[in-house]
C-alpha cells in the first residue's frame, strides 16, 4: 500500500525533477493542499533553504530552449511565470547577445546541404520566425548564412 505524500515531500519531488517557478509550483501543489496557509508555508520554506529559485528556473528554462528558439518565444515563455521584471530584463540582455549565432547554427542544423534558392530562402525565414527570431535578425542570417555557406 502507497504512503500519501506531504506536501514539502511532493514539492521536492517535483523539484528534483526539473526547476519551477513560484507560480507553477503553486498550481502543481494546490490540488494537494489542505488549505492555502499549508501551501504558502511550504513555498516560503523551500524558498528560505534555497530549493525554489526564480533565477534557477529562469536560466534552466533559457538553456533548454536557446538552442531551438529566438528571443521572443523564450522571453514569452519567461513571462507567462509572472517573474520579477528586472529578471526578466536580465534574461533578455543575455540573449540578445547570442541570438544572432544562434539563429545561424539553426539554420546550419535544418539546411546545410541545400542549394540556395528563393523557395530555400523563404522556408527559411519561415523556419526562424515560427521559432521566435525577429524578422529584421532572420533577414541578417539568412544574408549571413548564405555568404558563409555558399559564398560566390
Amino acid at each position: 500500500m502507497r504512503q500519501k505524500l506531504s506536501l514539502k515531500a511532493r514539492a521536492l519531488r517535483y523539484l528534483a525533477g526539473r526547476e519551477y517557478s513560484r507560480p507553477e509550483l503553486l498550481r502543481k501543489l494546490g490540488p494537494y493542499a489542505e488549505s492555502e496557509d499549508e501551501l504558502e508555508s511550504v513555498l516560503n520554506w523551500l524558498l528560505k533553504c534555497g530549493y525554489l529559485s526564480d533565477q534557477r528556473f529562469a536560466d534552466s528554462l533559457v538553456h533548454r530552449m536557446q538552442n531551438r528558439y529566438g528571443n521572443q518565444r523564450i522571453l514569452y515563455e519567461l513571462t507567462q511565470h509572472d517573474l520579477d521584471p528586472d529578471l526578466l530584463a536580465e534574461c533578455r540582455t543575455s540573449l540578445s547577445e547570442s541570438e544572432s549565432e544562434r539563429a545561424i547554427y539553426l539554420l546550419q542544423r535544418k539546411f546545410a546541404s541545400q542549394e540556395v534558392t528563393p523557395e530555400l530562402k523563404a522556408k527559411m525565414y519561415r523556419y526562424l520566425a515560427q521559432r521566435g527570431f525577429s524578422s529584421n535578425l532572420v533577414q541578417r542570417a539568412i544574408k549571413n548564412w548564405i555568404a558563409e555557406n555558399h559564398p560566390e
